[in-house]
């Protein structure tokens, strides 16, 4: 019979061995070959300072992957992330730089996907009853359709770049509710459109642990920063140009994202 020692050697060593198998590659910042896609909310829509070469895809320097480049010095860096992305577009447009050389991901996308633009002009413009009919519209989605599209995606995605470390984020709550806000739409309708982001989390959530990316959840860090939140404020509410409406300002990007993009590399 094995003695007690040998059987936890044994034992520790399989569980070694799974731990392995199952956690994924971290990246080493410096030698990092860093490649960041996504949505608007990845390439800093709202936060100003856009890049001149990047036209209607608003790719800021404000953005979190641009701010950790800066603070990184990665061994490359190649930003395609655009705004109104869903994940077709992802997939078509976006994924030309990833390689086997390539060793850390950044991805935000889904929402566009689920009709977050509509949704909000729904909610903004239209009765109480068709914004509740819209996010119920965008729940459903983002729980039937998107998996699926996701799934595609980040299968991809692994298969172009097999050694990366892949970091996707989700999506803050956008409002306080009940907050300090006295004009713009009530907390009915606040209420539903975080609960809209609520499912939409969970369901890339979700997808993520099943590939076996990384997933880094923004609400909690976007917590006393949502629009109508009585401090300062990370959220543009209704702005011109109005495709800056409900996106991170640079101090969301800063003190939002990045920490969170920081805290999964």
């Amino acid at each position: 019979m094995r003695s007690a020692r040998a059987v936890s050697v044994a034992t520790t060593a399989i569980l070694l061995t799974l731990t392995t198998l199952f956690v994924a590659p971290s990246a080493s910042a410096a030698s990092a070959r860093y490649v960041a896609l996504g949505d608007s909310y990845s390439s800093g829509v709202g936060a100003g300072s856009y890049t001149s070469e990047s036209g209607n895809c608003k790719r800021s320097t404000n953005a979190y992957p641009y701010l950790w480049k800066n603070a990184n010095s990665p061994a490359s860096f190649a930003f395609t992330a655009c705004s109104g992305a869903r994940t077709g577009d992802v997939l078509n447009n976006q994924l030309g730089p990833l390689d086997a050389s390539t060793t850390l991901v950044s991805l935000s996308v889904g929402g566009n996907d689920a009709g977050f633009a509509s949704t909000m002009q729904t909610c903004v413009l239209n009765s109480e009853s068709s914004c509740l009919t819209a996010v119920a519209n965008a729940k459903a989605y983002a729980t039937n359709t998107l998996p699926g599209l996701l799934d595609n995606l980040y299968t991809k995605i692994h298969q172009k770049a097999p050694n990366a470390h892949v970091v996707v984020l989700g999506y803050p709550h956008l409002y306080q509710v009940g907050g300090s806000c006295i004009f713009g739409i009530g907390d009915t309708k606040r209420a539903a459109i975080n609960s809209a982001a609520d499912v939409l989390d969970d369901v890339i959530a979700k997808r993520v642990a099943n590939v076996g990316f990384t997933y880094q959840d923004v609400r909690g860090r976007f917590t006393g920063h949502e629009i109508c939140a009585s401090g300062t404020q990370w959220l543009n509410s209704t702005v011109l140009p109005v495709d800056e409406s409900y996106h991170p300002k640079a101090a969301g990007q800063s003190g939002g994202y990045l920490p969170a993009f920081t805290a999964g590399v």
